[in-house]
């Protein structure tokens, strides 16, 4: 998902510089994009919450295993962090580039 907003980015500004940016096609990705933000920040919540679960339960029943699945959740959620990160930025920079390219 990275690289194809990385490329689709790069396609845009590329166009806007030709006057060559078709509008529909870009609202139509920045809506792709923006599906993805919202199912990858509900899946890096669940991740966080169940990190944190695993956690308190582990601090109440002193279980090893509950502390694996800690670690496990834990290793997870920094990758989804960063990851929800990067789409968010990339759809805020789709915005700005159609933002600026509105009037055409």
């Amino acid at each position: 998902m990275k690289l194809k907003l990385e490329k689709y980015i790069k396609k845009t500004e590329k166009d806007i510089k030709n006057n060559e940016v078709n509008k529909d096609e870009l609202l139509v990705v920045i809506k792709f994009f923006q599906h993805e933000r919202l199912v990858h920040l509900m899946v890096t919540f669940f991740v966080g919450i169940s990190s944190i679960l695993f956690l308190i339960g582990f601090l109440l029943v002193e279980n090893i295993y509950l502390f694996v699945l800690f670690l496990i959740t834990l290793c997870l959620f920094i990758p989804y962090i960063f990851h929800y990160y990067y789409l968010e930025n990339g759809t805020q920079k789709l915005y700005e580039l159609y933002l600026n390219k509105r009037a055409y």
